[in-house]
């Protein structure tokens, strides 16, 4: 009887520092947008520094999950998930006193190499503590609070920059983490090395982080900066050396012949490189086309958009659950049929597009969504051994960080195609309106080609057995 109670402890322990942390390391982000302004006017910054604030946090963060994911099977994953969210926490406190520019993004950096710790480890070490049958179940709680930070923080983050200023944001998180962080060291169980003995890859590291780094900037800088494209095409060259190296090495940094030797575990990756691309960018087109098409303003535009990561927050735990008794790589291709459905929807949308439709439409997205990715992640996790859920939790974190980049990658080419320089507060409604149709149909494309790879996967036999 006392070992059940201190199992059920562990467990729920477990559950409440992943959940936590999956919520404040998206809340901060999300939260944060909204104060970009303030933060400019007051450190008199321009706006391409200002920008840095969110992308040196989301670059950090996603170039170095894998290496800390194989440094987490090492040498054990509660040491480097206790250490990354003491990292957050002290940079969350640092940044909410920073009294210059150049101090604030050092602290955004550095805090991203604590998120980074965090998403390496913590889908490892929450279904480590539940047996296979539960696996989609927990999943699904770490989704909804992903969602849940994405869709309170604007609305929080908002209040709290109006009436208290945008350091309350980071005073906000420091002290949520911070408890987080007494508890992760009290009640987690020590983690043992999964890989213990084994060999540091320092030149797989190497290059994964600079190969990464090279795609990433490049394709968030694209529209901006002329060079862009050739750090993209370096950052491939790079990944064809890294690839190379991982296949000759004794202990890689990543397991690359499994992605030729596990279907299921590769098409698990594509299907979710390939959601996250079509869908991200979505609430940055509504967005623009609420306020400048529509005519409302930033609150009522924020309200509307929210229906997407409610219904994902709401619906994430059932299908996660769903997906331990039905084949979550069935329930991922239906969740992304209805992605592609609404994003199809968005294609005929217009001056006087339907307001109730708008909302029908991102509540079909997010339903989708939700159908997806706590599936999809269980699928992953299916088709790996214990000893690699950090780093196979860090590619899947990896390919949602590319899928992101790539997808605003796409928006902001095709404007500066259709647009030129036009300020979007400038722009011609009809000349956005068009510029939409393209960006909606080629991501709708997108969307249907991964149902293909993810209705192109199979069940693999040895689930069960973990």
């Amino acid at each position: 009887m006392k070992k059940e109670i201190t199992a059920r402890s562990i467990q729920l322990s477990t559950i409440f520092v992943v959940i936590i942390t999956a919520f404040i390391t998206t809340f901060t982000g999300s939260a944060l947008n909204l104060s970009i302004p303030s933060i400019g006017s007051e450190f008199n910054a321009s706006a391409s520094s200002v920008g840095w604030i969110v992308t040196g946090y989301i670059l950090t963060a996603a170039v170095l999950s894998v290496p800390f994911g194989r440094l987490a099977d090492l040498t054990g994953r509660k040491r480097v998930l206790v250490t990354g969210i003491l990292i957050f926490s002290l940079c969350s406190g640092g940044t909410a006193f920073a009294q210059s520019m150049t101090v604030l993004l050092v602290f955004r950096v550095v805090q991203g190499i604590g998120a980074a710790m965090i998403f390496s480890t913590n889908t490892a070490v929450l279904i480590s503590a539940f047996s296979p049958d539960k696996r989609g179940k927990v999943l699904g709680y770490s989704v909804a609070s992903t969602y849940i930070g994405l869709s309170a923080g604007p609305v929080v983050g908002g209040v709290l920059n109006h009436y208290v200023g945008w350091r309350s944001i980071f005073v906000l998180t420091f002290v949520i983490s911070a408890i987080v962080f007494i508890t992760a060291v009290k009640k987690l169980p020590a983690s043992k090395a999964e890989c213990q003995g084994q060999g540091v890859d320092f030149i797989g590291n190497l290059l994964y982080i600079l190969m990464l780094t090279l795609i990433m900037f490049g394709l968030s800088t694209v529209s901006t900066v002329s060079y862009a494209k050739y750090l993209v095409a370096a950052g491939v060259i790079l990944f064809i050396l890294f690839v190379l190296h991982e296949l000759r090495t004794k202990y890689p940094i990543v397991e690359v012949r499994l992605f030729a030797h596990n279907i299921g575990y590769t098409f698990s990756n594509l299907a979710a490189l390939m959601n996250y691309g079509a869908t991200f960018a979505l609430g940055y087109l509504l967005s623009i086309y609420l306020q400048v098409v529509m005519g409302y303003d930033s609150q009522i535009s924020g309200l509307i958009l929210i229906s997407q990561p409610l219904m994902m927050a709401i619906l994430s735990p059932y299908a996660g659950k769903l997906s331990d008794r039905v084949s979550p790589f069935k329930l991922a291709s239906f969740g992304m049929a209805l992605c592609a459905l609404g994003l199809f929807s968005f294609i005929f949308i217009s001056e006087h597009y339907p307001f109730p439709l708008i909302i029908v439409n991102l509540i079909v997205v997010g339903i989708g969504f939700a159908f997806f990715s706590s599936p999809n992640t269980n699928a992953v996790m299916a088709c790996v051994e214990k000893k690699d859920y950090s780093v196979a939790s860090s590619i899947l974190s990896t390919m949602r960080s590319i899928g992101h980049s790539a997808s605003m990658a796409v928006v902001t080419f095709i404007v500066a195609r259709q647009m030129g320089n036009v300020t979007l507060g400038d722009a011609d409604p009809k000349l956005l309106v068009e510029t939409m149709h393209i960006s909606f149909l080629v991501f709708t494309c997108v969307c249907a080609a991964g149902i293909f790879i993810s209705l192109k996967r199979k069940q693999p036999k040895q689930e069960t057995k973990k």
